[in-house]
């Protein structure tokens, strides 16, 4: 073990297409958990995942379930594939002689993994979430924006580095995340190994996305909450604005109560399951490998 040597390319192929099949899956969810997180005490829309999916429907009918999709369909691939790419590469150089890695060298990994991937994060949210709570507002001041609009609006007015606001709440989300999860699934997935030198069947590598995404989305969902305000710049009728992680976390805690931090977090648990899930399993399978291989392939 101690000489095999990992293929990143392979490795981004392999994080993209989980992204991109993720993505597509579970999107409705992302999007009723982004709404509900967002509206404030005395402006209640929905009242659950479902009340919130139903009205969405009613409202823009069943492609107002993917607002904002595009933007995360594109960015998805170069997200999944920083994110698990660079978790193997810290794991990687982080081993000794091919040995286990020790819990806290596992934290480390995840830890790196999960900074590096909001170069990509942190502007693919701002824009997926003014999107997704474009009709949330509307509803409220009767006024729908263009996604296309929006996009050029938000540039224009912000320039490039409005597209990271939020970047320290981000940071402080999936940095956690990522430190909870990557040491959890891989000792999850392990319990399913036939032997030592052997991957885990697919569907053993699949429920310990699932658990361990879920797992990891549940705990950090007070960051989320938080990173989901500060990064919505369109607010309704007497809802607060916020200056910073702190002036919003203290906001929602004296106007919303403690419970406002769990918002969404049944909605989070269900979008991350299934989209790890999901990626673990292309991931381990190596689609990325095989078609790197049948392109250096010689042809006869």
């Amino acid at each position: 073990m101690a000489d095999k040597q990992i293929s990143l390319p392979a490795k981004l192929i392999n994080g993209g297409i989980a992204g991109l099949i993720g993505v597509t899956c579970v999107f409705p969810i992302d999007l009723a958990k982004t709404r509900l997180q967002n509206q404030q005490n005395g402006q209640r829309m929905y009242t659950s995942m479902s009340d919130c999916l139903i009205k969405t429907i009613r409202s823009e009918g069943y492609f107002g379930m993917y607002r904002g999709a595009a933007v995360n369909l594109t960015l998805v691939t170069p997200e999944k594939a920083i994110k698990l790419a660079a978790n193997d590469f810290f794991r990687h150089h982080l081993s000794k002689d091919g040995q286990k890695l020790t819990l806290l060298r596992e934290m480390l990994a995840g830890c790196g993994a999960g900074t590096c991937q909001v170069i990509v994060t942190t502007p693919m949210e701002m824009l997926k979430i003014q999107l997704q709570d474009a009709g949330r507002i509307a509803a409220q001041k009767k006024i729908l924006a263009a996604q296309a609009q929006l996009t050029r609006d938000l540039l224009r007015s912000h320039g490039i580095a409005g597209l990271y606001k939020g970047l320290g709440a981000t940071l402080l989300r999936d940095v956690p995340f990522s430190i909870v999860y990557f040491p959890l699934f891989a000792n999850l997935n392990q319990l399913g190994q036939p032997a030592s030198e052997e991957k885990s069947p697919f569907y053993v590598s699949f429920l310990a996305g699932c658990v361990a995404g879920s797992t990891a989305a549940v705990a950090v969902n007070p960051c989320d909450v938080v990173k989901t305000r500060l990064q919505s710049l369109q607010r309704g009728v007497n809802e607060d604005t916020y200056s910073g992680f702190l002036d919003c976390a203290r906001k929602i805690l004296r106007n919303e109560g403690p419970s406002a931090f769990l918002k969404g977090a049944y909605c989070r648990a269900l979008v991350i399951a299934p989209l790890f899930g999901i990626a673990q399993v292309v991931y381990f399978l190596g689609i990325g490998e095989t078609l790197l291989g049948l392109l250096q392939s010689p042809q006869p």
